[in-house]
């Protein structure tokens, strides 16, 4: 229980970092109020508009549209940057965690090993005593 326990959490953080580190872009193209096309980390195809339109022209009517969403850079996260009580928390709280998983000690039995004699005759057959 206690590796799965290590397994799922080593395996979320990792997810963790690497989705905190991703940056991507989106594009999306409008004619008008209506959304055409929208492209994650490539560009948007257009309504084709552009081409028939001058370019002195000031009644556009396309419109593009950029979200970039920037990953995390940094991840060096020094524990000299906490102050002297969220260390005592940090440090309390992980020795605490840690040892809320420990076994209890498990008693060996000295019979395990033991096989039982071979039943050859039953007892209370040939002595006809029977519990009710």
């Amino acid at each position: 229980m206690k590796q799965l326990f290590h397994k799922t959490a080593s395996f979320a953080m990792a997810f963790l970092v690497l989705f905190s580190t991703v940056s991507f872009t989106v594009d999306k193209h409008f004619c008008g109020e209506i959304l055409v096309d929208q492209a994650v980390f490539s560009e948007a195809k257009t309504c084709g508009m552009h081409g028939d339109m001058p370019a002195s022209s000031e009644n556009k009517c396309c419109d593009e549209e950029k979200v970039v969403v920037e990953g995390q850079k940094e991840l060096k996260i020094s524990f000299d940057d906490l102050d002297l009580d969220q260390q005592v928390f940090l440090a309390s709280f992980t020795w605490s965690y840690a040892n809320l998983f420990e076994g209890e000690a498990q008693s060996e039995t000295p019979f395990f090993h033991y096989k039982p004699p071979l039943l050859v005759f039953d007892i209370h057959l040939l002595d006809e005593t029977f519990l009710i």
